[in-house]
């Protein structure tokens, strides 16, 4: 049983991961956090971390009902779902440089742009709204937390970090989460292919 359910925490957890792409985000982070004070620091990591959580969950719940007024089905939006995290994983793949941060006021920046788009983004969306389906709202919201405290914990640590892998270690271990990111969108077009062929 505890076997069963470590294998499917994990098997929500790392698509979670790898679609949050935390390593992506540590410079940017640091972009738009530079010249803040430790306090302040702080208070935008869990402004970050909060609307994260509020934004996914929301989604999570109303996500599927969406779906069923508009006529569509969890296979329809996998294909879909699966091309649009193609592309993403293909556009950080072929990246030369981390994303660029932009100009952002400190009271906002936890919330835009680092808690929405660039931890909420279309592929975290799109993995949640698929794993609920397989697993079940609450193994995948539990991943889901685990995964933001994770964020927490590397984004308080984020300028040791950095220092320590690099800027190009950083860079590529982002196109190795990209390259897994690929592999995910490759997997949930074939399974909703297989689905609707299979209800034909």
């Amino acid at each position: 049983m505890f076997t069963a359910l470590f294998k499917d925490l994990a098997a929500t957890f790392i698509p979670l991961f790898v679609a949050i792409d935390i390593f992506a985000l540590l410079p940017i982070f640091l972009s738009c956090t530079s010249g803040l004070e430790r306090n302040e620091r702080s208070r935008v990591i869990r402004q970050s971390v909060m609307t994260g959580l509020g934004v996914s969950i929301v989604f999570v719940f109303l996500g599927e009902s969406v779906f069923r007024i508009i006529g569509i089905t969890i296979d329809d939006f996998k294909i879909a779902g699966g091309l649009l995290l193609l592309a993403i994983a293909m556009l950080e793949i072929l990246r030369g440089e981390p994303r660029e941060a932009g100009t952002w006021t400190r009271e906002t920046v936890g919330v835009v742009p680092i808690g929405v788009p660039m931890i909420v983004g279309p592929a975290l969306l799109t993995t949640l709204i698929v794993l609920t389906e397989h697993y079940g709202i609450l193994l995948t919201l539990v991943s889901l937390i685990l995964n933001l405290f994770l964020v927490w914990i590397l984004f308080m640590n984020a300028t040791k970090i950095v220092n320590f892998i690099g800027r190009k270690g950083i860079l590529a271990l982002s196109k190795l989460t990209a390259i897994l990111l690929a592999s995910i969108a490759i997997m949930m077009i074939r399974i909703g292919f297989l689905n609707i062929i299979s209800g034909i």
